[in-house]
């Protein structure tokens, strides 16, 4: 068994959700460590390639084999205890970059909010439609699959190719990324 390190790199603004609001202000805030950077769940970066691989399945010889022992069972109640061998780290900024940006106090400047708002056919906006969402400005973060089978290696490297995108509003332009193997 071998960790395999990856590298995300934005293109775009991005947001992973938390779920949280800040009053007024902002509807939606990005997901944020206790030195409040952003970074992006192992759980989401699973999701995200259990979907990329399955959709592999369509196109090369993917075993169902691999992708249980990658991601675990996915699906029914009766099949959701069937965990994965890997796990999945958060994807966060490096080391240097994380101690730069404390030491500085530079955390505020890797946010910014986005307002939009519901348009009807004659081109104006909806009543209570206006909306604010806190977006990670683009950044590299770095994370780790851990205990992954060295025959998986290929299929999990495949699939992080697959990935363009990555957050809330991915179909609107946030989210541009590129994950790439890192070791």
């Amino acid at each position: 068994m071998i960790d395999v390190e990856y590298k995300i790199t934005f293109f775009s603004n991005w947001h992973c959700g938390s779920g949280l609001a800040a009053g007024a202000d902002i509807d939606e805030l990005v997901i944020k460590d206790k030195d409040k950077l952003p970074y992006v769940p192992g759980r989401t970066i699973k999701g995200l390639l259990r979907e990329a691989a399955t959709m592999l399945q369509q196109f090369s010889d993917v075993q169902d084999t691999t992708i249980k022992r990658l991601f675990g069972q996915g699906g029914d109640d009766d099949n959701f205890g069937c965990r994965s061998e890997a796990s999945f780290t958060d994807a966060t900024i490096s080391k240097e970059e994380r101690a730069t940006i404390i030491d500085n106090k530079l955390e505020a400047h890797l946010y910014t909010s986005i307002a939009s708002t519901a348009i009807d056919d004659a081109g104006i906006a909806l009543d209570h439609s206006l909306r604010k969402v806190e977006t990670s400005v683009p950044c590299t973060l770095y994370g780790k699959v851990m205990n992954v089978n060295e025959d998986d290696v290929e299929v999990l490297t495949c699939a992080f190719s697959w990935i363009k995108r990555l957050g809330l509003g991915r179909n609107r332009g946030f989210g541009r990324c590129k994950i790439t193997k890192n070791n």
